[in-house]
């Protein structure tokens, strides 16, 4: 299990789409709330994305 740390929310902030960074920095108000929940959309989502098992894997003993 990974741990929430600054570290990847910056690394994650870093992986958002580009337009939505820009847009936070624009002087038009429905721009900046359309990137900042894009961004945190982005963000959110991989953190809390369902962990993707191969149901054809087989499980090793430990």
């Amino acid at each position: 299990m990974a741990y929430i740390t600054p570290e990847l929310i910056g690394e994650l902030i870093a992986e958002a789409p580009a337009w939505a960074k820009v847009a936070l920095t624009m002087p038009n108000e429905n721009l900046r709330a359309d990137g900042c929940a894009t961004l945190a959309q982005h963000v959110y989502d991989a953190l809390y994305q369902p962990v993707n098992t191969d149901t054809n894997q087989l499980a090793l003993p430990l």
